[in-house]
């Protein structure tokens, strides 16, 4: 198709007879046509033409249905197409240079066929015949720079196509165009070839020193065609990734990066792959009056199998809230369907088979799950990662914390001795990693339990603090550290901190029962007993929750329910004793606290 100065398609004009312009719409033109068709015409007619139909037919019956295009005309030797997308042309485009690829192995060099397109994405009159503008002129013109089986876009075309994901590009540079006023910018499209190596820089899931999952969140498709609820989609993608980042545990994707990935069907494995995402969160949703319905997959894309699916439904106005509670449900539900995944394989496959992150999050999972079998589990899988990765600080820091862990749950022979074990273990990590606000969290969190030296336990907690102000470990226990030793006020605000900054953390349970201490010290005991009964619901075997939940219930002067939450606990712990509960930071306020209501509801001092 030789492109004229003036197509007949590219009229902008209304009629003489002054009919009404059709309406403008953003779309994608793509112009393509037979490089050298008056040379082949007038020597292989026959055979041209027959070529040519075959061409046509499957250009409309296979590659245009298939990626949401539309024929617009066919001029002979040429083709003029619209989509909705600038990926869809693309694709389109490459797909259509490869159909003479099989007939031109049978072709001498002078009769083989090829094809040269362009495309641009802008603005257009459209109607059901055809479609009008300049941009359409620029299209034509842009494939006049096309060499034998090439496709150059412009600069609107490449902006919206994921280089690598739909294709490769090589820049041209600016052309000056006939007809055209100012100088172009123009890229050459290829196919992605799978089979180059890719150079690229270590990403955070390849690094020595991050162990955590990978997630990414596709925005959501609409199943409506009305415009103005595509922005529903984005809201709920910024939304969960928003608090899915706020997490300790997971390593969520850049919403510039996921965002790429929105309408194109890219299936879940290649999204991951793409992203270095262990984890792809997708879905769809529908609108119903001011009621929307959400429907959500979580993919493990190593293994290309969806692991968790749910249909949420809720307010429209929800998603605009900055405690949007549909978002909140649908962040927690991915969270912990991340966690129970990981966990469940850490629990049955053999450690050699299991990834580093599997290790580790497997291991501060079932830290927190408080049974005797879970923690010895922790234990094994956080060995296996330090004993893999011996300069890594992180897996020696949780180790630390697991030695705490086995103190609060009554787990230890000897818990002054297990705390020196977490200080010993903390110390490494600080060893290989100064700056590390866990290691230094976690530290100062032992000596605040022992008591032995309350200032340093401090001046480690507001070092890590003013590290990373948004760590919500560092703050926890610097809340706690007020609980036990300082401001009951500034205990309130640090732990109150640290809920915000973690809202979808799977130690959840653990932030709520530090909270209710520094509650119990501020002597807001109804707020003690809604968080504990929270954190019970989580997780009904914690020890401390008890505790603290039993202190606050017999200082209310619930003596029924202060009995029951005690009867509980010495089913959990029958070896406690008053002096075994004073064994460590007895000169707390906070200790003699509970030893008091302990004494009270008849526990034996030895």
């Amino acid at each position: 198709m030789s492109t004229p100065s003036a197509p007949p398609s590219l009229t902008t004009a209304p009629a003489a007879g002054g009919m009404a312009l059709p309406p403008m719409r953003h779309k994608t033109v793509l112009v393509i046509d037979l490089v050298e068709s008056v040379r082949l015409m007038a020597t292989h007619e026959a055979q041209v033409v027959a070529l040519w139909r075959g061409f046509v037919h499957f250009a409309t019956t296979q590659v245009l249905p298939e990626r949401g295009g539309r024929l617009v005309k066919s001029l002979g030797d040429g083709l003029l197409a619209e989509f909705e997308h600038p990926a869809q042309a693309v694709r389109a485009a490459l797909a259509l240079h490869r159909h003479f690829d099989e007939a031109n192995r049978d072709l001498p060099a002078a009769q083989q066929l090829y094809l040269r397109a362009g495309i641009n994405a802008t603005r257009l009159y459209v109607d059901d015949t055809d479609v009008y503008g300049h941009g359409v002129n620029l299209a034509a013109r842009v494939a006049d720079l096309a060499a034998p089986g090439e496709t150059v876009v412009t600069a609107s075309v490449y902006d919206a196509i994921v280089v690598g994901v739909d294709a490769d590009v090589q820049d041209r540079g600016e052309s000056y165009l006939k007809h055209w006023p100012e100088p172009v910018r123009t890229w050459a499209v290829s196919p992605v070839n799978a089979h180059t190596p890719v150079v690229r820089l270590p990403t955070p899931a390849e690094s020595a020193s991050d162990f955590r999952p990978g997630v990414a969140v596709v925005p959501f498709e609409t199943r409506s065609h009305a415009a103005e609820q595509f922005v529903i989609g984005e809201l709920i993608a910024d939304g969960v990734i928003t608090q899915l980042s706020r997490s300790q545990d997971l390593r969520v994707i850049s919403r510039l990066s996921t965002s790429a990935f929105r309408g194109r069907g890219t299936p879940a494995a290649e999204v991951g792959q793409r992203l270095e995402a262990s984890y792809t969160l997708s879905g769809s949703y529908v609108t119903f009056g001011d009621k929307v319905v959400i429907t959500a997959e979580l993919s493990d894309n190593r293994r290309n199998e969806v692991v968790w699916a749910e249909r949420l439904a809720g307010d429209t106005l929800d998603l605009v809230q900055l405690e949007s509670e549909l978002v909140t449900r649908l962040s927690e539900a991915t969270s912990n369907a991340v966690l129970h995944h990981v966990v469940q394989r850490s629990l049955v496959q053999p450690l050699p088979q299991l990834e580093s992150n599997a290790l580790m999050l497997g291991g501060i999972t079932l830290m927190h799950r408080s049974t005797p079998r879970d923690l010895q589990r922790s234990q094994q899988l956080l060995m296996a990662v330090i004993e893999r990765h011996k300069r890594v600080a992180t897996p020696c820091a949780w180790l630390a914390k697991w030695h705490i862990m086995q103190v609060v749950q009554g787990l230890a022979p000897e818990p002054a001795q297990a705390f020196r074990e977490a200080i010993d273990m903390a110390d490494r990590a600080l060893d290989l990693e100064p700056n590390s606000t866990l290691a230094m969290a976690i530290k100062g969190h032992a000596l605040c339990h022992l008591g032995d030296d309350v200032g340093a336990s401090r001046q480690l907690l507001e070092q890590a603090t003013t590290i990373n102000p948004n760590d919500p470990m560092a703050w926890l226990y610097m809340g706690f550290w007020n609980t036990m030793w300082g401001d009951p006020a500034l205990a309130v605000e640090a732990c109150e901190r640290a809920l915000r900054l973690s809202p979808v953390d799977p130690q959840t349970y653990y932030f709520q029962m530090l909270a209710a201490n520094g509650y119990l010290v501020a002597d807001q005991l109804e707020r003690v007993v809604a968080l504990c009964e929270a954190s019970l619901k989580h997780n009904r075997y914690h020890l401390p929750t008890l505790r603290v939940l039993m202190t606050a219930q017999h200082e209310l002067g619930r003596a029924s329910e202060a009995r029951d939450t005690f009867n509980t606990l010495l089913s959990l712990q029958p070896d406690l004793t008053v002096a075994r509960f004073l064994g460590y930071g007895s000169a707390s306020r906070l200790r003699q606290r509970g030893a008091n209501a302990l004494r009270a509801l008849g526990l034996r001092e030895h």
